[in-house]
This record gives structure tokens, C-alpha cells and sequence, in this order.
């Protein structure tokens, strides 16, 4: 019953081959998978004089027929074990049945199933190109009443072997069609976990600064315009242009990320632009980091570190909008928005002779810096809670809050590595501390006998600059007291004072413990 084999029975009429072939004829034109089984379903009852046909397909990773032409449009499914079906498909070869009711393998859920009362019953197996079972089709119940004869088992085997071929590749269309709407899918899930993911509401902070940052981004959303980023290590400046890439009209297409001072300058080149095969033995043609974000945003991190010979080639780039692989000869024209990031200070850079003013004017058409941890003390809290609650949920781990001396030693230190410094220090506590309450003892030492920030004084009316400087000491001497719970060796470490010093200054302001 090969499908490779189609060549008619001697006896069956010429009416009836006709028809068949007629009927393969729609079917090839038919990409619809559950469409065709219809329409082989209705061709085949008339062609074989049957009350009804179905085809039942066979589902080898549950061990399951399953017909998919059903009057409720809901597929039903069936132990392809059992059954007259599930034996012709075991067995690999047809089967007439006279009278299923009384056959011991007619498994009655299939009536029940379909609504019918099924007398007589042919079953023939289909088999695909590689000769694997691709299901069952079935006719029953001969129309005039009787059992299907030898001639209708041949004519349903010629038939079922020339429409295998279309049932096997509307089937492979549908499973292409299933798996792309599946992709479909999880790509529209994971678009919209990275769109929540970098939107602007998760840069936290309501201080005037990064609420700047927040509008800017917002302003420049409609636009392609090339921005640059600077701001010291552990400000966000990646989060920054995720945010900004994420929230324009780029944001379905690539964003390409490249460190600059993560490679040397004799392969920076390649990096960029790409690379064309057979430039030195054994090299393969690669895309850059240009090609690669076509149509999308390149990122170049620490761009202060590049070299004059790769910015030279970057400011090309910029002017003409086209790259050069390198062994290429050929223009290859490029869509891409930059934004760089640096921590250097570029203005200076330029007086050195280091970095090229027209590079830094062509990226700075916006300027975005990012704020120091120490220039935005009163963001210090909701950044905190916010990495606390993160990572406590992130590691599984029991809910816990900041005691008000942890939180107020950690608004008055510095943070030298800014907010990644401080996303650090609570991760470590999430994970070392077991007890709801995060006190200032469970701080890192460096955080509670640190550098503190620096207030600064404010002169009020008629009050003179010795005075002014009083007030100022009296206020760094009781932050630094409170901060390190009156440890008097540890407040002069950390105000610079010899102990006895201190003692005498705690006097002289009659600074007592609270």
C-alpha cells in the first residue's frame, strides 16, 4: 500500500478511478489542513457509498488518533491501541468489518464519541513518503445496508494512497503554522516582559535629576538622534540607553552592544565593521556590530578609551552612514542610531589632545549624565527598598526591611561605586542576613565607618564664619557619632580626629548621647 505505488486495480471502474483522481486533484490545491480532511471526508463517503469517512491522524508522541473533522469543531482523541482503527494501524493493513457491533476489537467509545451507530466499517492505514503510519481512514456504514466488498477495499486503498501525499504536507504546513503561532507567541510575552523591563518608570528615583533624565528620554522617543551618556562607573548608563532604545521606534530591531575598552585596537576594526572571508587563512566572513544593529540602536560603552585611529573611522561612519568591511571594497549603506557611554570627562580629553572635538560634537547632539549615588542622597531609600525587594524575591528569600539607623547610615555614606555599589551591598545582605530587620551592624564595615557625605553649611542672617564653621563641625561630629552607635574610636576614624580630640570637641558642644 506504498504511496510510491498508485497504480489502479485492473477491476475497478473507470467511473470510480475518475472520480478518485478528481478528488486528489482539490485535495493537492488545498493547503488547509483541517479544510482537506473535510473535503476528503465528504469526497470519499460518495466515491466509496458510504454513510460517512473520516481520517484519523496519528499522534505518535501520545500514541493517539485523532480526527480533527468533528461537529463541534473540538478534535477527539482516541488510544490509537484500541479500536478496529487502532488494530488496522498495528497491524498495517486494512480491515472490513461486516458487523462492528459484534467484532471484539470495536471500541463503542468511537460512537459514542461521534454521535453515530456505526454497522459496517472499513479501516485503512495511510502511510506517508518514508512509509511511516500517518493515521487511519475509515468509511462507514455501506449505504443500501451489506458490508463493503473486496472491490470497495481496493478502491479505498487506491484512494487513500493517492491523497496520502497531500495529507502529509497540509499536516507538516499546519504543525509550521502552529509552531510559528506558538513563536508568535512567546516572542509577543518576551517583547512585552523587555518593553516593562526598560521602561522609563523602572528608573528609580524622584530626585530633579533623574527625573530630568526620565523626561529627556521620553522627549527624544519619536526620534533617531545620536545620544551621548556620561556619568561615573555605577550610574546606570546602560540602563540609561536600554531605556532610551527600548522606548523609540527602534525598539523592535537589534540593540548591539559593544565595550570599547574590552578589545584592542588591532581587532576593534573588525568588530565594528565586519569582516569579508578569505582576508587571512582560514577567516570567514563575519558581520559587525554596525551590521548587526541595521535598523536598530549601537551601543559603544566606554568611549573615552578608544583610540584616534578607531574614532577617525567611528566619525566616517557617523557622516556617511555607510561602512567598509574590512578586505571589502564595497559601500555597504547602514541605519543605525549610536549611543555612547563614557565616564571620562571628553571636554578634557579634547584639551589633551586625546579624543576628537568633532567626534564629541557629533555624538552629543543629547547629552544625558548620569548622577552620582552621593549627588542624589534623598533617591538612596526607594533605590534600597527596591533592591531589596527585588532580590528577596529574586533568591526566594523571606521578606525584610531596613531598621531606620541601616537606612540612615546608608543615606549619609558616599557610595563610591554609586548605585551599583549599593545594589551589591543588598544583595549580599538578602543572602546573609536571616532575620526580617536589616540593622546598620549588618552593614559592611566600610559602609559603617566610611566616608560620610559632606554637608554643606548654610549661613544664616547675621551669623559670622566662625560661628558658620561650628555649626558644621557640631553637625559632622553628631552624624558621625549616630552612625557608628557613639563608638568614640570609631568617630574619630572616621572624622579624622585622635580620640582624645574628639572627647574634648563632644564637651565643648555638650554633645550627648540619644
Amino acid at each position: 500500500m506504498s504511496s510510491k505505488n498508485l497504480t489502479p486495480p485492473i477491476q475497478l471502474p473507470r467511473k470510480e478511478l475518475a472520480a478518485v483522481l478528481d478528488l486528489c486533484r482539490k485535495l493537492n490545491a488545498e493547503r488547509n489542513f483541517p479544510e482537506l480532511l473535510k473535503v476528503l471526508s465528504q469526497e470519499a463517503a460518495k466515491i466509496l457509498q458510504a454513510e460517512s469517512t473520516s481520517i484519523l491522524i496519528y499522534d505518535r508522541e501520545h500514541c493517539e488518533l485523532v480526527s480533527f473533522v468533528t461537529l463541534d469543531g473540538v478534535p477527539i482523541r482516541l488510544d490509537a491501541r484500541l479500536g478496529i482503527a487502532g488494530a488496522a494501524l498495528m497491524k498495517g493493513m486494512p480491515i472490513n468489518v461486516a458487523n462492528a457491533q459484534e467484532d471484539s476489537r470495536f471500541f463503542a467509545g468511537i460512537d459514542k464519541a461521534s454521535k453515530t451507530r456505526t454497522r459496517s466499517l472499513l479501516a485503512i492505514p495511510l502511510k506517508d513518503s518514508a512509509g511511516e503510519y500517518l493515521g487511519v481512514f475509515e468509511a462507514m456504514n455501506k449505504k443500501k445496508g451489506g458490508a463493503f466488498s473486496q472491490a470497495d477495499v481496493d478502491l479505498a486503498v487506491y484512494l487513500v494512497s493517492n491523497a496520502a501525499p497531500a495529507i502529509e504536507t497540509a499536516q507538516i504546513l499546519h504543525l509550521v503554522s502552529q509552531e510559528r503561532d506558538q513563536l508568535s507567541q512567546v516572542n509577543a510575552q518576551l517583547w512585552k516582559e523587555m518593553e516593562g523591563r526598560f521602561a522609563t518608570q523602572n528608573l528609580i528615583g524622584t530626585s530633579p535629576k533623574v527625573q530630568n533624565i526620565i523626561r529627556l528620554i521620553d522627549q527624544v522617543r519619536d526620534s533617531s538622534v545620536d545620544v551621548l551618556i556620561t556619568g561615573e562607573n555605577g550610574t546606570g548608563k546602560e540602563l540609561v540607553a536600554k531605556a532610551i532604545h527600548y522606548n523609540s521606534l527602534r525598539a523592535k530591531f537589534p540593540l548591539v552592544a559593544l565595550n570599547c575598552a574590552a578589545l584592542p585596537e588591532n581587532l576593534l576594526e573588525s568588530e565594528l565593521f565586519g569582516i569579508e572571508k578569505g582576508v587571512a587563512t582560514g577567516v570567514d566572513a563575519r558581520l559587525g556590530k554596525f551590521e548587526q544593529a541595521h535598523e536598530g540602536t549601537l551601543f559603544l560603552d566606554e568611549i573615552g578609551d578608544l583610540g584616534k585611529g578607531a574614532q577617525a573611522k567611528i566619525l566616517r561612519v557617523l557622516q556617511a552612514r555607510v561602512i567598509e568591511r574590512v578586505g571589502g571594497r564595497a559601500n555597504i549603506p547602514i541605519d543605525v542610531r549610536i549611543i555612547a557611554a563614557t565616564n571620562k570627562n571628553l571636554e578634557e580629553a579634547i584639551e589633551e589632545g586625546v579624543f576628537r572635538e568633532d567626534l564629541y560634537y557629533r555624538l552629543k547632539i543629547i547629552h544625558i549624565h548620569t548622577p552620582a549615588l552621593r549627588e542624589i542622597p534623598d533617591d538612596i531609600p526607594m533605590l534600597a527598598n527596591f533592591f531589596l525587594n527585588k532580590y528577596c524575591q529574586e533568591m526566594r528569600a523571606d521578606s525584610k526591611r531596613f531598621s531606620p539607623s541601616a537606612m540612615k547610615r546608608m543615606e549619609s555614606y558616599c557610595w563610591p561605586g554609586n548605585v551599583r555599589h549599593l545594589e551589591n551591598e543588598i544583595k549580599r545582605l538578602v543572602v546573609t542576613v536571616r532575620r526580617p530587620i536589616i540593622t546598620g551592624d549588618d552593614l559592611e564595615e566600610s559602609i559603617r565607618f566610611g566616608k560620610v557625605l559632606r554637608h554643606s553649611g548654610t549661613l544664616t542672617h547675621g551669623q559670622s564664619i566662625h560661628e558658620a564653621v561650628e555649626d558644621l563641625e557640631k553637625r559632622m561630629i553628631l552624624e558621625a557619632l549616630q552612625s557608628c552607635h557613639y563608638n568614640q574610636v570609631q568617630s574619630a576614624k572616621l572624622l579624622g580626629l585622635s580620640r582624645q580630640g574628639l572627647i574634648k570637641k563632644v564637651k565643648r558642644y555638650g554633645i550627648k548621647e540619644s
